[in-house]
């Protein structure tokens, strides 16, 4: 499928949608302590997309098995070894865990997506490392999205910084286009040469989320279908942002 090129308009459309997602995912981060449940964040994000006229992206996204039902959660929370597509749960967070959130939303018909992995009370030094590290590839990969340069600079951009504090880098799951579909053309993988892939044109917007293992880039998928876990057991950490490609420097649609 060919990529869609937005207009400055439809850029602005999707970023109060983006703005809705930044703003949600502030108000779940200062939620995430020990004893908190996945499932009472889930609902504090419903409550939260219904006070802004948002329509919730994940909750009974469908699944591509036809065995397997569609997404039961408004966001995908993924608690230490559990890489993307965790369910919301009545577990409660212990300290020490790593809880990435990942959440999406659309306004007008316009979508929004960002993730963010946030430390449960006092986490190993090993963990917050790796935290670190997953937020700055992400933010080296922004720094790459300049028209003209190629899907492949950004995914260098992840790969090379991971790689080099010994971190794996997930080769299942990758970012996308983003617009009037959660995801669209082009997959934006987190792994790959400087220089090759699609080009970078103005009016591309996607959807950029290094997933970073504690140790092997190796997956499995658990029995409901969905959640993605590393293989080997470690902890992995995941980090979005939804970026639009400009004349000038990128426009990170969802932050302030």
């Amino acid at each position: 499928m060919s990529i869609q090129l937005r207009r400055k308009e439809e850029i602005e459309l999707m970023r109060r949608a983006n703005m809705a997602v930044y703003e949600v995912l502030q108000i779940l981060r200062e939620m995430v302590l020990p004893g908190v449940t996945t499932a009472e964040l889930d609902q504090r994000a419903k409550d939260e997309c219904v006070r802004r006229g948002a329509v919730p992206a994940f909750l009974n996204y469908p699944s591509p098995s036809p065995d397997v039902a569609p997404f039961p959660g408004v966001i995908c929370s993924s608690v230490n070894d559990v890489i993307v597509h965790g369910m919301p749960s009545n577990e409660p967070l212990k300290d020490g865990d790593i809880l990435s959130i990942d959440f999406g939303c659309s306004i007008d018909g316009y979508f929004g997506d960002a993730a963010l992995t946030v430390p449960v009370g006092n986490v190993s030094a090993k963990a917050a490392h790796l935290v670190d590290v997953t937020r700055q590839s992400l933010e080296r990969a922004i720094e790459a999205c300049i028209a003209g340069n190629r899907i492949g600079d950004i995914s260098h951009a992840v790969q090379s910084l991971a790689e080099a504090n010994g971190f794996g880098v997930v080769r299942e799951f990758v970012g996308h286009g983003i617009g009037t579909r959660m995801h669209e053309p082009p997959h934006v993988p987190n792994f790959g040469q400087a220089g090759q892939g699609r080009q970078l044109k103005p009016g591309m917007v996607i959807a950029i989320e290094p997933m970073i293992t504690e140790g092997s880039f190796e997956t499995k998928i658990l029995d409901d279908g969905w959640t993605a876990v590393t293989k080997d057991g470690s902890l992995a950490a995941h980090f979005e942002h939804t970026v639009a490609i400009t004349t000038d420097k990128p426009y990170v649609l969802s932050r302030p």
